[in-house]
């Protein structure tokens, strides 16, 4: 089961339309060392932060307010620490394209109870499966 916490100001940014899960690029980052800090809006901001890998997330879906998406999928990751995280972002315009500047790639959720978590990496493939319940990876 899938926990994901919005971030404060990701939630500002769906509002505003600084953030579109459908139409944007939205990545996933598998992390360690990092505190969930609800003021944290770019990921620039965030501190103390390993990201092991990351893996854009296809096939995303809004339906009822609901937001979902494929399994997300990293390709080789590096052997090393133990990846007790998931970071969303939006890292690309609003409209979609290429990835922005960290200062402007939108902090979306943070998972950190989930099946699978924590993952230590081997050097292989590392598949993370959201939630498939009523909620999904989140709702608005």
């Amino acid at each position: 089961m899938t926990q994901a916490v919005l971030y404060p100001l990701g939630r500002e940014g769906f509002l505003a339309g600084e953030i579109d899960w459908d139409t944007a690029t939205i990545k996933i980052a598998l992390c360690n060392g990092y505190t969930y800090d609800s003021t944290d809006k770019f990921v620039s901001d965030l501190t103390g932060v390993t990201q092991a890998a990351t893996a854009t997330l296809g096939t995303k879906t809004v339906t009822q307010g609901v937001a979902d998406a494929a399994d997300g999928t990293f390709g080789t990751v590096a052997a090393g620490a133990a990846c007790d995280s998931l970071i969303i972002y939006q890292s690309s315009a609003v409209g979609g394209g290429a990835d922005v500047a960290a200062t402007a790639q939108r902090l979306i959720a943070y998972i950190d109870n989930a099946t699978g978590l924590p993952v230590t990496p081997n050097g292989g493939e590392i598949t993370f499966g959201f939630d498939s319940g009523a909620t999904r990876i989140f709702k608005l």
